[in-house]
């Protein structure tokens, strides 16, 4: 294996859906963005609509090992509720991330809950 096959973060084939991603946010993703970047949740890097393998994620800290993902409603279909499954299991089994879920309401309801939640899983 040459080191282009074992290449899992920002897998050139998944850049123009990356870029779609973030240029078409959600209004809870925007909300959450300007939480986060710059390092303002206690000095952590993160960064949005990063993929890992195959997935793109919303947001991902490296330094922690966390992503960070919004749900929509078609998240809680039958079908959303087994791909997120497969891909949670993944990305925390094989890979050793921490996987942490919202839904869009929590963005919009309880920020300072979510950024609390986001801030418990940082290791110091």
């Amino acid at each position: 294996m040459n080191k282009y096959s074992q290449k899992i973060h920002n897998r050139h084939y998944l850049k123009p859906t990356r870029r779609y991603l973030r240029n078409h946010s959600t209004p809870e993703e925007s909300m959450l963005w300007e939480k986060l970047k710059e390092r303002k949740l206690d000095g952590r890097k993160f960064r949005r609509q990063h993929s890992i393998g195959r997935w793109v994620v919303d947001f991902y800290c490296p330094a922690e090992k966390l992503v960070v993902e919004l749900d929509g409603v078609h998240h809680f279909t039958e079908e959303g509720k087994l791909n997120d499954r497969a891909r949670d299991a993944c990305l925390a089994g094989e890979l050793s991330l921490k996987i942490l879920r919202f839904p869009n309401s929590a963005i919009r309801d309880n920020i300072a809950g979510v950024l609390t939640t986001i801030h418990s899983c940082f290791t110091d």
